[in-house]
């Protein structure tokens, strides 16, 4: 059996893309987004939930984010949880609907925003090298095992690099318009 598996590789490799949109999406560009409340967790029941447990979010407008909770004894829980999640958001309680107004961004917190993007985009391109370091390991334990000749080995390494060069160039480009989405508002 080759400890090879291009497959397994690819899978990691879009994982981490994957993982990149995720942290992503969670911040702040000035526009409102249902992600946006994704982090927070509830106190309820005894229990922390996450907040789409408990509530409806949605967009009525593209500045304002409505929480539209379920229980009417939960309003006070999910108030409170939103306050502390720390995303600089105040909700407005309308009875058993909060509203969450998106501030505007100023520019100093834009560029905080613009850098933690690119410190998310490092971190991916790190779990991708470290994907691609994994597979050129794998290529020569099956080389020494004679699963695969030394010929096979360099053309399979390339193939790595190419499929690393590939999936680098794509956590680029999403962090590229996540950084102008964020500075160009």
């Amino acid at each position: 059996m080759p400890a090879y598996d291009k497959a397994d590789l690819e899978r990691r490799m879009n994982g981490a893309i994957e993982a990149l949109k995720g942290d992503l999406s969670g911040l702040r560009t000035g526009r409102a987004s249902t992600s946006l409340l994704d982090p927070v967790t509830v106190e309820v029941y005894g229990a922390h939930m996450p907040l789409n447990q408990v509530a409806t979010v949605s967009v009525p407008e593209p500045r304002m984010l409505s929480v539209q909770v379920w229980d009417k004894t939960n309003v006070g829980p999910v108030e409170k949880a939103i306050r502390s999640a720390g995303l600089g958001l105040n909700p407005i309680n309308d009875g058993q609907t909060l509203r969450l107004p998106i501030p505007d961004l100023t520019e100093e917190r834009r560029k905080e925003l613009a850098k933690l993007a690119g410190q998310y985009s490092e971190k991916a391109k790190i779990a991708v090298r470290n994907v691609r370091r994994d597979g050129m390991d794998a290529l020569k334990t099956d080389e020494k095992k004679n699963v695969i000749s030394e010929d096979d080995r360099k053309r399979l390494e390339t193939e790595v690099q190419k499929l690393t060069d590939t999936t680098i160039t794509e956590i680029d480009a999403v962090s590229a318009a996540k950084e102008k989405e964020i500075l160009n508002k």
